[in-house]
């Protein structure tokens, strides 16, 4: 069978060794092609192509469910489940997503693109079976990078405490999570990965009980205690953690060997209540490149698959708000000892990777755990450190009670550095950055700030450190403009204080962040068409500028504001209060992200989508105009 014949993952059943071998074999040059061509998350599925084809022979998915932990590990399961014909269009705009969504194929059991959350939700896909008095297997795939996370912890505590619920988790444990992990988790699964199999100690004890002179069968009764004892006596080289915490633990076994998955899957299954099969891959099993830089080919940009390397640029770039910021804090780190880096995983990602290696005392990766991030930062604030919580925008909203309990209402001097701001592109709705204005600007306390460009987004990083209680800093994914940097001497920015940068009497256009730079040229165009703006670089969201903004807003009578965030409660609603609360009644138009999920495209796709290029907002700006009689002066 071919892999293009594979539209069900039933027609796995009755196949032999050798041709899931075939299978798999044509599922890594699938998706090796794919990715290469179009980029896409790289190791990670390559990893898991073995274990997905021998868990779904076993399992019949038209009853049974199963959910993949974060989902990017799940690209063999798409190629197996109908997707084939369509896998070329992946993570493209009205393609196959990047991450699992139940919307696109009935074979999706639970959208995911955080992690640690298969296991909880498996959990209670397993309690509606039972309360509903079915009979279908439910089976999670979590990698040992989640099983860092919080919530996988949380899952695991219950599901062991349900021994009549039957769930199977597979750990997939290839020692990564997008870097290498870290904590105790990782570092006792390792032991047990390296340590020698001990699963003798089950298998063989009875056969040998029953060759003992004068004994045979008589100890038959006795023989499972003893059995249990022995394994307790086998700690840590067996999963004797997840035994005490109520699951039959299995491995670690070949995640590579296809017949000893096959055959661990079909016993697990028979087996009652929480099961737990821990399975060693190898991330990027099967292309050696990704084999050897397992963080590096996570996930790709376009490349050349024989060299690995990515496809040249056409021109030299600016370098990315996340190098700038990375490149900053490590100078000024250099020079105060107080400053420490937090990260949850993302070293990489958000820069810090450059604080890592220039100063490691100085820098602290938690693993999968944004709330322990952040309450830890408001540990190392309350003894006088100057902590850096460097963390995706999408990823700090798992946190948001740690944001308001502890760092907030103390008014503790933690610092949060907020990556990928805004559209974001090609991930898609679980990652794009909406919602950090709406959700942060609503608690006591804090300060909110974004750069026009990476020169000052320098500035604001000396403001965050500087400053003596919470405040966050948001910033784009990507390239900057290219605007001049300092080596040092940054000076800080006094909070709540914007910039004009044009003058006009037409209309006041408000630019927060991302959206500066676009308002210039909208401001442009408008003057090509007799409407002269004014243009305001708020830099901060709270507390606003009104000693500047409200004024000019009186005068000039026409408001737009421009924001790459969610509409409701962002940076336009907070214009809008502030205008409110003064008995400015002007006419304000807020332009941003409408109340609707972003699907994955190219962030420029999703722009004119939403009509956030500057010609688009232009255009609405002057139909307001033509709609608008000129407004009276007092």
């Amino acid at each position: 069978m071919h892999l293009s014949e594979l539209t069900h993952p039933n027609q796995l059943h009755g196949l032999s060794v050798y041709q899931l071998q075939q299978i798999a074999r044509q599922i890594r040059e699938k998706h090796l092609q794919t990715v290469a061509a179009s980029g896409g998350h790289l190791g990670p599925g390559l990893g898991v192509v073995e274990l997905t084809l021998a868990l779904y022979q076993t399992l019949d998915l038209d009853r049974d469910k199963v959910t993949w932990d974060v989902g990017h590990q799940a690209y063999p399961h798409k190629l197996i489940t109908g997707r084939y014909a369509r896998f070329h269009t992946l993570r493209q705009k009205g393609g196959i997503a990047g991450y699992l969504k139940r919307c696109e194929s009935k074979f999706d059991h639970f959208g995911a693109g955080h992690a640690s959350t298969s296991i909880s939700s498996a959990l209670g896909m397993a309690l509606a079976r039972d309360m509903q008095g079915e009979n279908y297997k439910v089976v999670a795939v979590i990698g040992d990078g989640a099983l860092t996370g919080g919530m996988a912890l949380e899952a695991i505590n219950h599901a062991g405490h349900l021994p009549k619920t039957n769930l199977l988790v597979v750990l997939n444990d290839n020692e990564m999570s997008i870097s290498p992990n870290v904590g105790a988790i990782p570092r006792y699964l390792n032991k047990m990965r390296l340590s020698a199999p001990v699963q003798f100690i089950s298998e063989n004890l009875e056969e040998q009980f029953k060759h003992l002179p004068f004994v045979g069968e008589s100890l038959a009764p006795e023989i499972g205690r003893v059995k249990e004892g022995m394994k307790r006596l086998a700690v840590p080289k067996v999963g004797a953690v997840f035994e005490e915490l109520g699951f039959t633990y299995v491995g670690p076994i070949d995640g590579h060997n296809l017949q000893e998955l096959i055959t661990t899957f079909q016993q697990a299954h028979k087996h009652p209540g929480p099961v737990l099969v821990h399975v060693a891959t190898t991330k990027g099993k099967g292309y050696e490149i990704a084999e050897k830089d397992q963080v590096g080919y996570h996930a790709q940009s376009p490349f050349n698959l024989a060299t690995g390397k990515a496809a040249p640029s056409s021109k030299p770039k600016p370098p990315s708000y996340s190098k700038v910021f990375g490149d900053t804090l490590t100078k000024i780190a250099e020079n105060d000892p107080r400053v420490i880096g937090i990260t949850a995983a993302m070293a990489t990602g958000t820069g810090l990777d450059i604080l890592q290696k220039k100063l490691p005392d100085q820098y602290i990766d938690v693993g999968i755990a944004e709330q322990h991030a952040v309450t830890l930062a408001a540990g190392l604030a309350c003894e006088g450190m100057r902590p850096v919580a460097t963390i995706y925008s999408t990823f700090l909203q798992r946190a948001f009670d740690q944001i308001i309990h502890d760092v907030c209402i103390q008014n503790l001097p933690v610092f949060f550095c907020i990556d990928r701001a805004g559209i974001v592109g090609s991930d898609g709705p679980t990652h794009q950055g909406m919602y950090d204005i709406a959700y942060l600007r609503c608690i006591p306390n804090m300060v909110l700030m974004a750069p026009k460009d990476e020169a000052e987004l320098q500035r604001m990083i000396v403001t965050g450190i500087q400053h003596t209680g919470p405040i966050a800093l948001r910033y784009p994914r990507g390239n900057g403009y290219g605007a001049p940097l300092m080596e040092e001497g940054w000076e800080p920015l006094p909070i709540g204080k914007g910039e004009i940068l044009r003058h006009g009497d037409d209309v006041l256009l408000l630019g927060y962040g991302s959206m500066v730079y676009p308002s210039m040229q909208v401001a442009e165009i408008l003057s090509e068409h007799g409407i002269q703006a004014t243009v305001i670089n708020a830099r901060f969201a709270k507390p606003l500028d009104t000693e500047l903004i409200l004024p000019l807003a009186q005068k000039i009578g026409r408001v737009v504001t421009l924001e790459e965030g969610c509409l409701p409660g962002g940076f336009g609603s907070a214009i809008a209060e502030a205008l409110l609360d003064a008995d400015i009644a002007v006419p304000l138009t807020r332009i941003g992200v409408p109340d609707q999920l972003v699907d994955h495209a190219t962030p420029d796709e999703s722009k004119a989508d939403l009509g956030l290029t500057p010609p688009q907002m232009a255009e609405r700006i002057l139909k307001l105009f033509s709609r608008q009689p000129s407004p009276v002066s007092v």
